[in-house]
């Protein structure tokens, strides 16, 4: 029993010990297993680094995957002051510029370290490796020759050149991280600071204009540092116009540092490369005017089917159909124009290569070829011994002249060379000149080639190119003009243009000659004018020094004399004739009533100069302004803008000597801002107003600058090369939907002089395409930039003529 008992005790205890010994073999088991997968995750881990010292190209390959991913984060002693001013301005910059690329923000994450993968997770101690492992490798580097097992030596080698290239991509990449970080801090900057310098609420955002104060002294530095295109764009703001025009037009950019474009960007380069693709094939224009080519006064075809020219009519505008598209070639030897004040007296005859007119008034000092010039020693032939003098003596004689206080805008008729006009700046006047493109050849381009304001136009059968009632004084100096004729159908043209109270000064041997013909003139003068209620304020004795005598008549401020007349000829214009219409529009035998109304412009006489640039004109109180404010407020709005920017931008930041820059033209002045700004340099301005865009040509005259109006969808009535600058500001892109671009490119380089300038201001489509207009005609750009779709574009015409030739059919004689 008790064996049997303990049997059974024997057997129950085999049995636990059994169980026993299962549950540690399963434990052994468990744990053997384990260990075995500890060790091959170790053994799987040790492989990524083990092999390289062995040169396997495989394991070479995945030790550089894993430095790709660590290398963004890895501290470089040289690099680390930029490195720490990056990261501790991010606060700066926007959320898409900190990202750089995808590993760059997988490591940097939210600053704390944290990793947003497993594996990273799993390799951090490999990764400590590699970068021990680099940092030995740069230090060995740094050092001289790197000391290591020849066994390795190919592999050594790759590493070497991997680890230099990693190096090399990590400056660049913090390069322009730095840079990136400059252009943005710049870009905040200017738009925190711009934000309380907006000017008013132009619809184009011409007057809205944002100014950085702190870059003037940057500006001036940097202006003075020629590029090595000539190009400024889309650089570094300290680079390209740290102040002025930047503030206004700067272009805010984020460099993309890391592995993908923005879609934006790449629309970008593909529109851009599309129209840099675009051909244009210039030529050169054939025509019997050659270098003098003006296409709406040389219009031979159209000239030869005219009815009559009893009128002039041949001496007027007859544009093509089609504007011309070539280029006007240059005259033998053109060279430099001689520049303001030296020009007055003498040009280069090869400039202007004729001499028909120095044959023909060479005894009255006009002009005479001397040498390799061609001089101008007296002026014209009612003053042969000098402008000055004949000016004086003006003055003397109606002291209510008051040459450049009460008096400042002449138009002088039938100008000749235009002396009268060239030293009348020296009494503060500006005079706009003209005379007919005629037999007394290039008269005008004398004119303009010496630095004086002239065009070509004709008392003919269409008003002038001016608004009523904006001239203080008319002048003529015996200009051959048939006044009294035809009802005195072109002073009457005169009386429109003449402010109420402004005087017309007559010149011309009617009023000091004893020949039969020039007394009926003078006495047909005398009953028209009466009859036109004007007053002959004085008619002198000759002068002593030049041998002439002036008469000088006043137009009346009032309409008393006009109700009291016994024979109403000439006639009052009806109501509904608007004297300030004058495109292409015909003369009339009537005159035009004065404004008596307080507030109607006309009524008062404009402050003295310069009083007057500055200030609105009275009768712009119950008008509403171009851009939409009250109009003096936006003529106020607009003068402070044109004085910043040329302040802060054009004369400094340009590039331009200005002290080279003598004729200029505003090709849409709108209130004449652009001049008033430039007042105080030795120039003038053209203020062309489209005759498309509102009418603000008689506010112009009534700041004491001066104007006309023109289609540009046409040539200009001047001759080529006329002019030392050009500025339009939106003026292409709203040509852009009426006209052919190319045919206004075409004239802007017909009137433009070799290295003239060029400025202009647009949108920022308009601008890329004429950049590239421009650059296919060789001319240098010498700044262009764009900011919030507006653009800026500054370039110089070069002296490149194409050699293939269009033969302009309607020009041949």
């Amino acid at each position: 029993m008790a064996l049997g008992k303990y049997s059974r005790v024997d057997n129950n205890n085999n049995n636990n010990n059994r169980k026993s010994s299962s549950s540690y073999c399963s434990t052994v088991t468990i744990v053997a297993f384990v260990g075995l997968c500890l060790v091959g995750i170790w053994m799987l881990t040790s492989s990524s680094v083990v092999p390289v010292q062995t040169g396997n190209g495989s394991a070479e390959e995945k030790k550089n995957q894993v430095e790709d991913q660590v290398t963004p984060v890895t501290s470089d002693n040289n690099d680390s002051s930029n490195t720490s001013d990056f990261e501790d301005n991010r606060g700066d910059l926007p959320d898409d510029a900190t990202k750089g690329d995808a590993n760059v923000s997988l490591a940097e994450n939210d600053g704390k370290g944290n990793l947003n993968t497993q594996e990273n997770k799993d390799n951090t101690e490999e990764t400590k490796m590699v970068e021990s492992k680099k940092d030995d490798e740069q230090s060995a580097s740094e050092g001289g020759e790197k000391s290591g097992d020849n066994s390795g030596g190919q592999g050594d080698s790759l590493e070497n050149s991997d680890d230099k290239k990693s190096d090399s991509d990590e400056n660049d990449k913090k390069s322009e991280e730095n840079n990136e970080k400059s252009d943005l801090d710049d870009g905040d900057k200017k738009q925190d600071e711009s934000s309380s310098e907006t000017n008013g609420d132009q619809a184009d955002n011409q007057i809205e204009e944002k100014v950085d104060q702190n870059d003037n002294k940057e500006l001036e530095k940097s202006s003075d540092e020629p590029k090595d295109d000539g190009q400024l764009k889309n650089q570094s703001s300290n680079e390209v116009f740290p102040s002025g025009a930047q503030s206004e037009l700067l272009n805010e950019t984020v460099t993309q540092t890391g592995s993908f474009s923005t879609q934006a960007t790449e629309s970008k380069i593909e529109k851009e490369t599309q129209l840099s693709s675009k051909k244009y094939s210039w030529k050169l224009c054939n025509s019997t005017a050659g270098p003098d080519y003006i296409p709406c006064l040389d219009n031979l075809e159209a000239i030869r089917h005219l009815p009559s020219t009893k009128h002039y009519e041949h001496r007027e505008r007859h544009c093509p159909e089609e504007p011309p598209t070539c280029l006007v070639p240059l005259p033998e030897g053109y060279k430099r124009r001689i520049e303001w004040p030296k020009s007055r007296e003498k040009i280069w005859y090869y400039n202007v290569p004729h001499t028909k007119l120095a044959q023909i008034k060479g005894h009255q000092n006009w002009v005479k070829v001397t040498g390799e010039y061609l001089t101008f020693p007296g002026g014209g032939t009612q003053f042969k011994h000098g402008a000055l003098h004949y000016i004086d003596f003006i003055e003397e004689s109606v002291p209510d002249v008051a040459w450049g206080k009460r008096s400042r805008v002449v138009l002088d008729v039938g100008c000749g060379v235009a002396s009268f006009g060239g030293f009348l700046f020296d009494r503060s006047v500006v005079a706009m000149s003209f005379a007919p493109k005629d037999e007394h050849e290039a008269q005008v381009q004398f004119a303009l080639e010496r630095g004086i304001p002239a065009v070509s136009a004709v008392m003919g059968t269409k008003r002038l190119p001016y608004p009523g009632r904006v001239f203080d004084i008319v002048h003529c100096a015996r200009c051959r003009v048939p006044w009294h004729i035809e009802g005195g159908k072109l002073l009457l043209e005169l009386n429109r243009v003449l402010r109420p109270g402004g005087f017309f000064l007559w010149s011309a041997t009617p009023i000091y000659q004893d020949k039969t013909e020039d007394v009926e003139i003078w006495e047909a003068m005398v009953e028209l004018t009466k009859s036109m209620c004007w007053e002959l304020v004085n008619k002198t004795s000759k002068d002593a020094v030049n041998g002439v005598a002036v008469a000088a008549f006043r137009k009346p401020t009032s309409n008393d004399c006009y109700e009291q007349r016994s024979k109403q000829e000439p006639p009052v214009c009806p109501e509904s004739d608007d004297p300030n219409a004058a495109w292409n529009v015909p003369l009339q035998t009537c005159m035009h009533k004065v404004p008596v109304d307080a507030s109607e412009r006309g009524s008062q006489w404009p402050d003295r100069w310069p009083e007057r640039l500055e200030k609105a004109p009275y009768w712009l109180s119950s008008q509403v302004g171009v851009y939409g404010k009250a109009a003096p407020e936006d003529f106020a709005a607009d003068n402070e803008h044109w004085k910043r920017v040329v302040t802060k931008s054009y004369l400094n930041g340009m590039g331009i000597s200005w002290s080279s820059v003598r004729n200029v033209m505003d090709m849409n002045a709108v209130y004449g801002g652009f001049a008033a700004a430039l007042k105080d340099l030795s120039l003038w301005v053209m203020n062309v107003v489209p005759i498309d865009s509102p009418d603000t040509l008689p506010i112009i005259y009534e700041r004491g600058l001066f104007g006309m109006y023109h289609d540009w969808c046409e040539s200009f009535s001047t001759y080529p090369r006329s002019y030392d600058l050009l500025h339009a500001d939106h003026l292409f892109s709203k040509l852009n939907k009426r006209c052919n671009l190319v045919a206004i490119v075409a004239e802007v380089d017909r009137i433009l002089r070799p290295e003239g300038k060029l400025i202009v201001r647009d949108n920022v489509e308009t601008i890329n395409e004429l950049e590239n207009m421009l650059k296919s005609m060789q001319w240098e750009v010498r700044m262009t930039y764009s900011k919030d779709k507006e653009g800026l574009l500054c370039v110089q015409k070069s002296m490149w003529r194409p050699k293939e030739v269009e033969t302009i059919k309607y020009a041949i004689a």
